[in-house]
């Protein structure tokens, strides 16, 4: 039996998450004060995912902040950032005006999150 230890990034509450591991197992979740920090624990085991923030340039040279809409998996990252950087956004590009669609088969699009002024 292992125990790792995890702080839950759910909610502003933090909770200092310990889980016991039996091999890849988990036999016991402890610390956690909701249901939430749980599965984020479990999560974070078996399938970890992360939000991808960076920059794109834009065609004219300038850098504009960007971020995936919704979660993808960690071993995709680099897949991720790969297809990201290949990428020239418009100039003018709105905030949320969508950059890629399908960031690197994820299904997770990659949208501007300021103007370019």
């Amino acid at each position: 039996m292992t125990e790792r230890k995890y702080t839950c990034i759910i909610c502003p509450q933090g909770c200092e998450i310990t889980v016991t591991l039996d091999g890849k197992d988990i036999v016991k979740v402890e610390g956690n004060t909701c249901k939430r920090g749980e599965a984020y624990v479990t999560e974070e085991l078996t399938a970890p995912k992360r939000t991808l923030t960076t920059t794109v340039m834009t065609l004219s040279g300038r850098p504009v902040p960007v971020r995936t809409v919704g979660t993808v998996p960690k071993e995709k990252l680099f897949d991720c950032m790969k297809e990201i950087n290949a990428v020239k956004a418009k100039d003018g590009v709105r905030h949320g005006d969508v950059i890629i669609e399908d960031v690197a088969g994820t299904g997770v699009s990659v949208v501007a999150t300021a103007d370019d002024v």
